[in-house]
């Protein structure tokens, strides 16, 4: 009998975790499949909302990234949310299919799909200003070391909100300057931060204005 029951709860325990939930927004309580692939870890709906309370304001109309999207629930929550527009960017051709997909069911048309290495991407893609960065890498693996140097060719807004998720034990890469921790917190085995980024000024575009 405990047998069966554990077999219901590990069945049931599947059928959640491939299900992502949207919080708020125009598309609140919607649900979208999330492909079945292992080290995919959807951010937990409790830091989500811990991270859209943080930046509801600057939401609706920016331009946002979800570089290493996976399930998509930062970059979807966004768009719900009021997002001028965002760049959903994965390795995987399995999760960038369902980020279409789900984005076709959703209706979404302020949306880009990207299957590419998102280090690849930002060295070789045209740079736009993103207003707001999310970055969800998977773990172990020295991501953050090689994208945050290179989102500082063209890809930052003058004040971007950067938000980084980690586990917990590994250390950040050293950080520029102009990047300003404004949030952090914990929960379980991962930590999530948000900075702001203050651009240096281009010297000769203060010249420009004063000719």
């Amino acid at each position: 009998m405990r047998k069966n029951n554990t077999s219901h709860a590990t069945l049931k325990s599947k059928a959640k975790a491939s299900k992502l939930r949207i919080i708020a927004g125009e598309w609140r309580s919607r649900q979208l499949p999330v492909p079945a692939i292992e080290g995919l870890r959807p951010t937990p709906d409790r830091v989500r909302e811990t991270l859209f309370n943080w930046i509801n304001h600057q939401i609706p109309g920016a331009v946002c990234g979800d570089l290493f999207c996976g399930s998509g629930a930062l970059g979807l929550e966004a768009l719900s949310r009021g997002a001028k527009s965002v760049l959903f960017v994965d390795n995987s051709r399995i999760v960038t299919q369902q980020m279409t997909t789900n984005l076709t069911t959703l209706g979404a048309k302020n949306a880009e799909v990207v299957a590419q290495n998102a280090a690849v991407f930002l060295e070789t893609a045209t740079p736009q200003a993103l207003d707001v960065i999310f970055l969800d890498p998977p773990f172990r693996k020295g991501w953050l070391a090689q994208i945050i140097p290179l989102l500082e060719k063209g890809w930052l807004a003058p004040r971007s909100l950067v938000y980084i998720e980690m586990e917990k034990e590994a250390n950040l890469p050293v950080l520029p300057n102009h990047w300003s921790l404004i949030k952090e917190k914990n929960a379980g085995q991962l930590v999530y931060r948000l900075f702001e980024v203050s651009l240096p000024i281009d010297p000769t575009l203060c010249d420009q204005k004063k000719s």
